[in-house]
């Protein structure tokens, strides 16, 4: 009998007790540094943009490859795609290959291409003029 009044002092102080919910505590932690520069920003160099190769003339420079840019209207209720856009993904696509210029090729509309209802589509070569 002496057991039973023990089993319920012992029951009784676990059930009036109240465990507040487990935090993560933040001392395991190591300290979190300096928040990392974001990769995706865009080149500090300015990509001029060359609409004639006639511009060229008597410049050197050297080609670095093909640039393009695209840009898609999903739906007809979508704003129409835009060139001038389509022109700065095209520097910025040059930037990120170190050229300084970009020679445009062609840029067109095309409609009926799978997933856009218009899309414009520019295309160029990457070039690294020379100021000399």
């Amino acid at each position: 009998m002496r057991v039973l009044p023990l089993c319920l002092l012992a029951l009784a102080g676990c059930s009036s007790q109240r465990i507040a919910p487990t935090s993560i505590s933040t001392t395991n932690k190591p300290a979190a540094s300096a928040p990392a520069k974001a990769e995706s920003a865009a080149p500090p160099v300015p990509v001029k943009l060359y609409k004639k190769a006639e511009d060229l003339v008597g410049k050197p420079f050297r080609d670095l490859g093909e640039v393009s840019g695209g840009d898609c209207q999903s739906t007809v209720q979508d704003s129409p795609p835009n060139l001038a856009t389509v022109r700065k993904h095209m520097q910025i696509r040059a930037a990120y290959m170190k050229a300084n210029a970009v020679l445009l090729h062609d840029c067109q509309i095309t409609s009926g291409v799978a997933g856009c209802y218009q899309q414009a589509i520019c295309q160029g070569s990457a070039l690294n003029v020379s100021s000399k």
